[in-house]
């Protein structure tokens, strides 16, 4: 693969990964007991019923958020260790170089598109 388009999706990654957590800094914490884990915190609205159900609803929303960030993250970590160990590019199950457009179109990916097609079609 391209050096140069190496270098750019690289750029993007790391540009992509300061977003995330940064998002993830405005509303959770990190998780003393799980390293790269994170919990939103728990924001108190009000004493009604009505402002319980609030602080409830945003909890499980954030949880939700949280759960997809801390999941791209890890996506964006696992890609930029495989551009460190110079094996960014090259699929996970056969060995094959994946496309040039496939890595631009989504980064992270680690499976080229034959592969891919083949496991969504077990699943």
């Amino acid at each position: 693969m391209d050096k140069k388009v190496v270098a750019k999706i690289k750029k993007e990654l790391l540009l992509r990964k300061k977003e995330i957590e940064e998002e993830l800094r405005r509303f959770t914490e990190e998780d003393q007991y799980s390293k790269g884990k994170h919990r939103p915190r728990f924001i108190n609205i009000g004493t009604t019923n009505d402002d319980n159900a609030k602080e409830i609803d945003t909890y499980t929303t954030d949880l939700s958020l949280s759960k997809v960030l801390e999941s791209n993250l890890e996506d964006i970590n696992k890609a930029l260790q495989r551009i460190a160990n110079k094996t960014y590019g090259i699929c996970k199950y056969c060995g094959k170089e994946i496309g040039e457009k496939r890595l631009l179109a989504r980064p992270v990916s680690s499976a080229c598109i034959n592969c891919k097609s083949k496991l969504q079609q077990s699943a």
